[in-house]
């Protein structure tokens, strides 16, 4: 019989790449009478620590070969891990298998590891585990008699657990880790699998991968959908640390901390998703209201106030029950007009003063989030299709002055270019097709989601009369080019002098035609921005 072999021990097993607070963790599993089994670098960092601990090729009988890539892929590994109580107690008597009680494992750093520009095939190679999720499978598999921890971030439950329970895990807790052992996996294999089927046959590199596998984590259930009859989660993008730690998205809705109010819906979330979306893009103090994944009003100004004013008197109606987010941090100014001006779904910025979170305590519905700035987008994006999904790069394209060209005989004064760039600028966050009326950094009308662009004009010129602005001067955005003439002229009745848009149109001279006939200056973008 193997010296290890004895029937009372109770091991742990640990063979980790991250080494935060294994030491601390080792110590307390010796404290609590478990005796420690571990492989090459973390057995000798076990062992030059003082603590007791058997390694692997020992315990097996086999040593470690092919530079480590073969060491824990062994019957009495396995077996410890996967021998059920009661069913399995003659083989392993007879085969001197001792159990396995416990497993602590994290796996190769493979995504630390590819996400750096210069890292090479071999060495995306070298770091794709074997043994490790090998490991972790068996020991979740057989959850019912053995504890599995992934991430250092579980160390402090696991000892929370073991020293409630006197040395053992409840069935529960078992299961639990069990399952963020699975899901840990899952992840491994998907990164795996993401990076290797983006790769060439001969080197280069695909835009999109021969399969795509996302990983999402669950941030809460929420209490319906988009309507009451449907249900609905909200999950966030699975960025995975070196040693298997979550930490989520770098940036995003995601990071939000929620200061106060009800728990935020389906409709919210999207929502302020937009509203975000939209504010990152200003440098001016600026303040969007969003409402239905629309803006309704825009603005930029000298102070948040101002810019909240200026964006409220664009659609004071639909401004109603909106989500308004600032890019700038929000003072009890700004809190006590604007919650005395319209009901307020959410409200996001990067910061609150006190004097703002004091007045914006008197309503205690609104929700209030404060989520730190951002201008980086996801790298794709996602639309799900019945039986399937449309992948597709982020839309951030930001179009310069540079870029535009004027095809107009009159060219546009220097207030006219802020005016039409500040226009492109909301329309491309505007549902398609989008017309933006604006002036001054603030939007006089949006028409937004109609399927004739004319009529988006028409509806963004009704709104203007119906809030009292004059479009007298103002500049037109259009996401995508105008079909016919029709556009300009409507354009050119309500007073507007200057017009943005792609281009690119079989009638794009009838339409500039149109704008030399109204005296407007016209600007091609060359970049369309559809928002469906």
């Amino acid at each position: 019989m193997n010296e290890h072999s004895r029937s009372d021990q109770r091991w742990a097993l640990i063979s980790v790449s991250d080494k935060t607070g294994i030491l601390e963790l080792a110590n307390r599993l010796l404290e609590l009478g478990f005796a420690l089994l571990s492989t090459g670098g973390t057995a000798r960092a076990l062992a030059e620590a003082g603590l007791a601990v058997t390694e692997v090729s020992d315990f097996t009988g086999f040593p470690e070969i092919m530079a480590g890539r073969v060491k824990t892929l062994h019957p009495r590994i396995h077996g410890g891990l996967l021998g059920r109580n009661g069913a399995d107690d003659a083989v392993m008597a007879e085969q001197d298998i001792p159990r396995i009680h416990l497993a602590v494992i994290n796996l190769y750093p493979f995504e630390a590891v590819t996400a750096q520009a210069d890292c090479s095939l071999e060495e995306a190679i070298e770091n794709i585990d074997i043994g490790g999720p090998a490991m972790v499978r068996s020991a979740a598999k057989n959850h019912a008699a053995v504890g599995v921890v992934t991430s250092p971030d579980q160390y402090a439950r696991l000892l929370e657990h073991l020293k409630r329970g006197q040395g053992e895990l409840s069935a529960a807790f078992r299961f639990e880790l069990a399952i963020a052992a699975f899901n840990r996996i899952a992840q491994y294999d998907a990164a795996i699998a993401n990076y290797l089927s983006a790769l060439e046959p001969a080197g280069g590199q695909l835009k999109f991968p021969r399969q795509l596998n996302q990983c999402y984590s669950k941030i809460m259930d929420l209490r319906y959908g988009e309507n009451p009859h449907q249900q609905a989660a909200w999950y966030q993008d699975v960025t995975v640390a070196t040693g298997g730690q979550i930490s989520g998205p770098a940036s995003g809705l995601v990071k939000a901390k929620q200061l106060q109010g009800k728990e935020l819906s389906f409709n919210n979330i999207a929502d302020a998703d937009a509203a975000w979306a939209c504010v990152n893009q200003f440098d001016s103090p600026a303040c969007v209201i969003v409402k239905h994944a629309n803006p309704c009003g825009v603005a930029v100004a000298g102070l948040p106030l101002e810019a909240y004013q200026r964006a409220f008197a664009t659609d004071p109606t639909s401004a109603f029950g909106g989500v308004i987010a600032f890019n700038q941090a929000v003072d009890g100014d700004t809190a006590r007009a604007l919650i005395k001006q319209q009901f307020v779904e959410v409200l996001l910025a990067p910061a609150f003063s006190p004097e703002a979170l004091a007045a914006l305590a008197a309503k205690p519905n609104a929700r209030v989030l404060e989520l730190p700035l951002n201008t980086a987008l996801q790298q794709l994006d996602l639309k799900r299709v019945a039986g399937g999904v449309l992948v597709q790069s982020s839309d951030s394209l930001i179009v310069q002055r540079a870029d535009c060209q004027v095809v107009s005989q009159r060219q546009p004064s220097e207030d006219e270019w802020q005016d039409l760039l500040f226009a492109w600028k909301v329309a491309r966050m505007v549902k398609s097709n989008a017309i933006v009326y604006a002036a001054k950094g603030q939007t006089l009308g949006i028409g937004a989601g109609q399927m004739s662009r004319v009529d988006s004009a028409r509806i963004a010129r009704w709104k203007a009369a119906d809030a009292g602005l004059d479009l007298t001067g103002g500049a037109m955005a259009s996401d995508a080019f105008f079909p016919f003439r029709d556009g300009p002229d409507t354009a050119a009745e309500a007073g507007i002098a200057s017009i943005i848009h792609p281009g690119g149109s079989m009638r794009d001279e009838e339409v500039i035609t149109a704008a030399d006939e109204h005296g407007l200056a016209m600007v091609f973008t060359g970049v369309r921005h559809f928002r469906h």
